[in-house]
């Protein structure tokens, strides 16, 4: 009963003019950022953290905003990714995998609604475990140690197999391919340049900007060049705006699950909207049907990673609200915004300060409606993206590409890198290699190779440290499963095969 009379002194504060109107600011900001290729939610609320700081916001209406910023990214990143094949930010990935195929049946208005119902449902599921579960989950999540976080990532990356349909050695190569570029750099224990070739330009490793818009973005631009060579016309929205019952019906279970994943990793710390989006889209494609299109535009491959990654956004608060340690990059901000106020988060914080942390746990209710509210009556606007024309798309997507790659570094260099990966892409999607498997890949590479380090730096040098917790042990489990099981498919096909064929 206590936290309940705590949430209505939330809400006491959240829903008080000044803060409702912040909180509406902050959606919008979020969601126009996250729409932006590039962009992200952690540059978002990094760019606006000066301007709270400025305008001498109180602490709670900073949290607010930035905390509507963030789930306004979330939803933002998905309009890109289903409309124009380019994800906004890195956990929109796999939404582009069944988002932009519905797009291109003229389901643009489907799917938008589809994902923003989904981005709903993950968020409310995920702020309802924070209010019930968040100090409970917190001392969970503490029990996650380096060696059970590479061998979580090492079960991530066995999962690709889920997605990889008729093409597993393809998408296997891909996620290879994905490794091997997270590797570039100097490597920050040694000093040692990896891979970089004798260019300055690579000492800090391919950044994920340059990579995801040059395998997305500029292979995208070259696609479309294609099509309009060959007198292709611009896609048409056709049909309804919003999704039906038997639509909604359709994705609920999927709406579930994944909701529960993505808070599940999110408040593991530093595992991210990435990975959960990725592990709930992959985790329903087994769960589906022999008769699924997850690939070809099937509404559970949308439901799925727009759920989570949602979920997971809110999960990724209990670990900075009870332990002080970021769950994702952008808490990692947020943390940095509370110490310009003098504030400590921890066990303590909801004690001392209780006003700042359930009023930004009810903000996180009413940002939701905000966003809902707000990307629904939206949907025909945004679908008006795809009946630009080619020849007026391409330069506007060039520009906004260029922008956000220029403003990484501000150098030349890395213009020049995000177009030779933009072509290498473009070649690689000719061949039917799954681009998302390299990005995911390069995203997982880098968590798994720094939590090995730590590992290995805590045991010496003795890899048992790998197996030594049942919670690794549970892993592995999982992941001799996720192994055997495509093998074991391959095996029961070739198997009922001879059998027909000496009946036959």
């Amino acid at each position: 009963m206590d936290t309940f009379s705590y949430l209505g002194q939330g809400f006491g504060v959240a829903l008080s003019p000044y803060n409702l109107f912040t909180a509406l600011c902050g959606t919008l900001i979020g969601t126009i950022v996250g729409l932006l290729p590039g962009l992200g939610p952690i540059n978002g609320v990094a760019l606006l953290i000066p301007i709270a700081f400025a305008l001498g916001l109180p602490p709670e209406t900073a949290l607010i905003l930035l905390a509507a910023v963030y789930l306004g990214c979330e939803y933002g990143g998905r309009i890109s990714s289903i409309l124009l094949n380019i994800p906004g930010e890195a956990s929109a990935v796999m939404t582009t995998l069944d988002g932009y195929p519905l797009a291109r049946q003229g389901k643009a208005g489907v799917a938008l609604s589809i994902s923003a119902w989904s981005s709903f449902v993950g968020g409310l599921m995920a702020t309802c475990g924070v209010v019930l579960f968040a100090p409970l989950l917190a001392k969970w999540a503490v029990a996650f140690g380096p060696a059970e976080y590479f061998v979580l990532m090492v079960f991530a990356i066995t999962c690709l197999a889920g997605m990889a349909g008729n093409k597993p050695m393809k998408t296997a190569i891909a996620c290879c391919i994905g490794l091997l570029l997270s590797c570039v750099g100097i490597d920050s224990n040694s000093g040692v340049y990896r891979f970089t070739f004798g260019s300055l330009g690579l000492a800090d490793g391919i950044q994920f900007v340059v990579l995801v818009l040059g395998l997305f973005s500029v292979s995208e631009i070259l696609v479309l060049l294609e099509r309009t060579h060959h007198g292709q016309k611009a896609i048409e929205a056709k049909g309804r705006m919003l999704f039906n019952l038997k639509e909604g019906l359709s994705v609920l279970a999927t709406n579930l699950r994944s909701g529960a994943v993505g808070f599940g990793l999110g408040i593991l710390p530093g595992a991210g909207a990435t990975l959960a989006s990725a592990v709930a889209y992959m985790s329903e494609k087994r769960l589906a049907h022999k008769d699924n299109k997850f690939g070809d535009g099937d509404l559970r491959g949308l439901a799925a990673p727009e759920t989570a990654n949602s979920a997971s956004a809110c999960g990724s608060l209990v670990p900075m609200l009870t332990l002080g340690v970021p769950g994702s990059g952008t808490t990692a901000v947020m943390l940095g915004a509370l110490t310009l106020y003098n504030i400590t988060p921890g066990p303590l914080l909801f004690q001392n300060q209780p006003d700042i942390v359930w009023g930004l746990i009810a903000s996180l209710f009413v940002a939701n409606i905000m966003l809902i509210v707000m990307n629904v009556p939206m949907i025909k606007i945004f679908t008006k993206i795809l009946a630009v024309p080619y020849w007026a798309l391409v330069p506007a997507i060039a520009i906004i590409t260029s922008i956000g790659v220029y403003a990484v570094h501000a150098t030349a260099f890395d213009l020049y890198l995000m177009i030779g990966i933009g072509v290498a892409g473009y070649i690689l999607r000719k061949m039917d290699f799954p681009l998302s498997a390299i990005l995911l890949g390069f995203i997982l590479g880098g968590l798994m190779e720094q939590n090995l380090r730590r590992a290995l730096s805590l045991s010496n040098g003795d890899l048992s440290i790998l197996w030594s917790s049942s919670i690794s042990l549970a892993v592995w489990a999982l992941v001799a499963m996720m192994i055997a099981l495509p093998i074991w498919r391959i095996w029961r096909a070739r198997r009922k095969t001879a059998v027909l064929q000496s009946a036959s």
